[in-house]
């Protein structure tokens, strides 16, 4: 037979079937060789099993808890659901495993530091039907990672190879995570916890809001005197107020960043004989989604909104001797914190007396970060013309290089944690804004592996008012006279974040209003004022709100008028 030429059909099929087979038995001999983990859960640990997220810590430092690393430029991770994971058994982490930011088979040959740890999910019902399996605490804020009842294993020192093969690496579940301890009170700084009616009835389980006190000079002994207060929204402690000379660091020393002084030099401010006598507020209002509640009502979350003004701030005022006005609110907030605030101004015109907003989370949905959601089709990309595309960032330095972007933290969330459970950002904002999935989880506003932006999503987003923006512009008529001095915005030239770009959309907006115009002040830091940017240290902020309170209560009338 003769000869078959090497570039006939058949010679050409041939090959390319030889060279598929090849490449599929590399594939395997790759799988097979792919570093593979063994989580076992240890007899010892407890006698019920568990259900939640194992998420496996890959660490290229040598530390000795890489479960406190966890971020989007640190360790490489790997998260699988577990089920009725009990004493004795094994969860596998390989190959097919879900990863950030790279698979299993690419890591590095190399000496790391891993660690397992296992977010442990409660099933609850809530008043909605909805029966879900969710990672619950006491309201107070606690990342998985140090979070009370999650399950943890010995940090261990390990070689991995790709192409060595070799046995899989063992780690054994050994620990559970106590409670975080709570600080003692002072004279300065109470702590309480109040329960709350309408997200326990809504939960089906108690839930409970904290709230951190910051009392003025002399609280104890002038028992008559009320106190006008400023709700420092996502504070620890109500600006930074310390009275520990060590922890503050040095003193006397302005942040070059953001503009603040210590919360040593601030507490030596609020002590002073001539400083404002008011009460400031923080709350730990943590949902199974996010550690902020974000202080409005969500379909996910529950009637947070209701909570904080119908129930913990009469609460708070009837202990803590607060004037129980409007001109006597006053709310304060950065990043999460300056969307709450303005939400709760402009969602309550007539229980509030002012919002004093700092780089808030996107308050027009037009510049969600960079995403135009109304327009945009991907969150991911950002189109070049008809055949380019490049990575549409999520977070930058102040000189602009890009850190992390949109498809970049999606993986890493889901990583973390399905169905909107990564206690992350994009979670955060999904639990607050988005509408519930079939199954009562929140309905992703895009999809996390490709980027595709669902508009039923959006759409549900704006008609419920969390679109700040619009629902100003859409009940301006009414909501405008009520605002009348009280909207001051603040926001760095270079938000990491990208935020100052919804505000400056905002300004734009209120510049424009008409029937009535708009007082609303806004001030930009520039240049290269970032995310943690602040227009004043925190003493003479203070001073300036108990000002705007001074000038905003009621006069008595005048004799013989």
């Amino acid at each position: 037979m003769a000869p078959m030429d090497p570039h006939s059909p058949r010679r050409l099929a041939a090959l390319a079937l030889a060279l598929l087979g090849a490449i599929g038995a590399a594939n395997a001999t790759a799988a097979a060789q792919a570093p593979r983990f063994e989580i076992e859960f240890a007899p010892t640990l407890q006698h019920e099993p568990v259900t939640g997220r194992l998420v496996l810590i890959v660490a290229k430092e040598s530390q000795a808890e890489p479960r406190y690393a966890v971020s989007p430029s640190g360790p490489a991770l790997f998260g699988i659901d577990v089920e009725e994971f009990g004493p004795g058994e094994v969860a596998v982490v390989d190959h097919k495993t879900i990863r950030y930011p790279m698979p299993l088979r690419e890591l590095p040959a190399g000496d790391y530091s891993v660690q397992a740890v296992v977010n442990v999910y409660t099933q609850v019902k809530r008043a909605d039907g909805h029966l879900l399996w969710l990672p619950m605490n006491d309201g107070r804020q606690a990342t998985a990672f140090v979070a009370a009842g999650n399950l943890v294993s010995e940090p261990q020192r390990v070689h991995v190879d790709a192409a060595g093969g070799g046995e899989p690496v063992a780690l054994l579940l050994t620990r559970l995570l106590p409670p975080l301890e709570r600080p003692a009170d002072t004279e300065w700084v109470q702590r309480v916890t109040l329960p709350s009616r309408k997200l326990s009835e809504f939960w089906g389980r108690p839930v409970f809001v904290h709230a951190t006190v910051l009392l003025p000079r002399n609280f104890s002994i002038e028992g008559d005197r009320h106190y006008p207060c400023i709700y420092a929204l996502g504070h620890e402690v109500p600006f930074s107020f310390t009275t520990d000379l060590v922890r503050a660091g040095e003193r006397g020393v302005f942040h070059l960043t953001t503009g603040l002084e210590s919360g040593y030099d601030f507490f030596q401010a609020w002590r002073g004989d001539d400083f404002p006598r008011v009460v400031a507020i923080s709350f730990e209002q943590q949902t199974p989604y996010f550690p902020d509640g974000y202080s409005v009502n969500s379909a996910s979350n529950g009637p947070y909104g209701d909570a904080i003004v119908e129930e913990v701030i009469p609460e708070l005022e009837r202990r803590f001797r607060l004037i129980a006005a409007p001109h006597a609110r006053q709310l304060e907030g950065a990043s999460t914190g300056g969307w709450s605030a303005l939400a709760l101004q402009l969602q309550h015109p007539d229980f509030f007396g002012g919002a004093w907003v700092l780089q808030p989370d996107p308050i027009d949905f037009r510049r969600y970060q960079l995403v135009d959601l109304y327009e945009d089709a991907n969150a991911f990309e950002v189109a070049l013309g008809p055949f380019g595309k490049t990575e549409r960032p999520f977070r930058r330095s102040v000189e602009g290089q890009q850190i992390w972007s949109v498809r970049q933290l999606s993986l890493f969330e889901e990583v973390l944690g399905t169905r909107g459970r990564s206690g992350w950002q994009l979670a955060g904002w999904e639990a607050v804004f988005a509408p519930l999935d079939a199954d009562g989880y929140p309905r992703p506003l895009w999809d996390r592996r490709t980027g595709a932006i669902d508009k039923e999503v959006v759409r549900s987003m704006r008609e419920s008012g969390y679109d700040l923006a619009d629902f100003t512009r859409r009940n301006w008529k009414t909501l405008g006279p009520k605002l009348a001095g009280k909207l001051h915005l603040f926001a760095g030239d270079m938000d990491d974040f990208f935020l100052n770009l919804a505000v400056y959309r905002f300004e734009e907006q209120l510049k424009g209003a008409r029937d009535p115009l708009s007082d609303a002040e806004f001030t930009y830091g520039r240049p290269k004022k970032g995310h943690s940017w602040h227009a004043t240290p925190w003493s003479a902020f203070v001073r300036r709100v108990a000002a705007a309170v001074e000038r905003a209560a009621p006069r008595a009338p005048e004799a013989g008028k």
